[in-house]
């Protein structure tokens, strides 16, 4: 096997996997699409089965900016879940509780004055 052999044998199969992950980001869009009824998804995907390049970049021409918002939005909605669930976990103080914490730290001797004073301009900032 010689070099233009294996670059082609490259190439080759870099369009392929293209492909594949262009076939199953359709798909997983047809899914994703609460709007479009089944019988129509239905249609798409029997589309993708026989007739899969054609189909392929008909849909990416009908429905590509449809595709393009949906993708989007559940990029938005998975960020949006994430921040929701790292603040339950991480259960940020508020000011009062900080500088309470703080003052107990103060009484205990754990901390000095001027620490003290420090946490609480930080805690009030």
């Amino acid at each position: 096997m010689n070099f233009l052999e294996t670059l082609w044998s490259i190439i080759i199969f870099f369009l392929f996997l293209s492909y594949l992950i262009l076939l199953f980001q359709i798909v997983a869009d047809l899914f994703r699409d609460s709007k479009l009824s089944g019988w129509m998804k239905v249609v798409w995907i029997i589309g993708l089965v026989v007739l899969p390049f054609l189909t392929a970049l008909v849909y990416i021409i009908a429905r590509g900016q449809g595709m393009t918002e949906r993708s989007i939005a559940q990029v938005n909605q998975a960020q949006k879940e994430t921040e929701e669930y790292v603040r339950r976990v991480a259960h940020t103080q508020s000011p009062a509780e900080q500088i309470a914490a703080a003052k107990a730290l103060l009484d205990a001797g754990t901390i000095t004055e001027g620490e003290y004073a420090q946490l609480k301009a930080k805690a009030l900032v």
